[in-house]
């Protein structure tokens, strides 16, 4: 892995993910990993991206399965203050699970010369697995910070990571063994 060309995507890191509408216990578990990892990245120049939910109340489609949350300009849908949002990050709203549908995250890539994207944050089996599957399908390498990353069960994050490896070749990693790579 180049840290050159390698991007962290966090996400969904959010309030309503971690503590608020759509609360995820075992998301709090993650987040010192994460932010020991995000805190690294900067040191060392390798861009920051949280791919975050932004909805359009009473209008996104999927709002209809998961019920209101990270509504767009809402507490819910902020950053969780304990991952220390830099006015160097970037953020890129989105409405629907894959950080890449109908957003400009592929041209900031593009832009910053990424070629590997390393994966954290919330559900490894839905948003961070379709946001690594358009990763995959756009030519990017997939790396999964196995303990940045998390789900509702543990039944559902360990078929998150075999479906990750299996399907996109995705490489498992520690966020020690990723922060020694840098």
């Amino acid at each position: 892995m180049n840290p050159n060309k390698t991007a962290i995507l966090v996400v969904d890191m959010l309030n309503d993910f971690v503590t608020g509408a759509l609360k995820c216990d075992r998301g709090l578990a993650i987040v010192p990993a994460t932010a020991r990892l995000l805190d690294g990245a900067r040191k060392k120049g390798v861009p920051v991206i949280f791919c975050n939910d932004a909805h359009i109340k009473g209008v996104d489609h999927e709002l209809k399965l998961w019920g209101d949350h990270a509504i767009a300009g809402t507490e819910g849908a902020k950053v969780i203050p304990e991952l220390n949002l830099s006015e160097k990050d970037y953020v890129v709203p989105k409405r629907r699970y894959s950080g890449f549908f109908r957003t400009d995250l592929e041209l900031l890539l593009r832009e910053l010369g990424v070629e590997t994207v390393i994966m954290t944050g919330l559900h490894t089996h839905m948003c961070v697995r379709h946001t690594s599957a358009d990763a995959y399908c756009l030519g990017y390498e997939v790396v999964v910070a196995a303990d940045a990353t998390d789900s509702f069960t543990e039944a559902d994050y360990l078929a998150g990571l075999d479906y990750l490896k299996a399907v996109y070749g995705a490489k498992i990693e520690t966020v020690d063994s990723l922060l020694a790579q840098f």
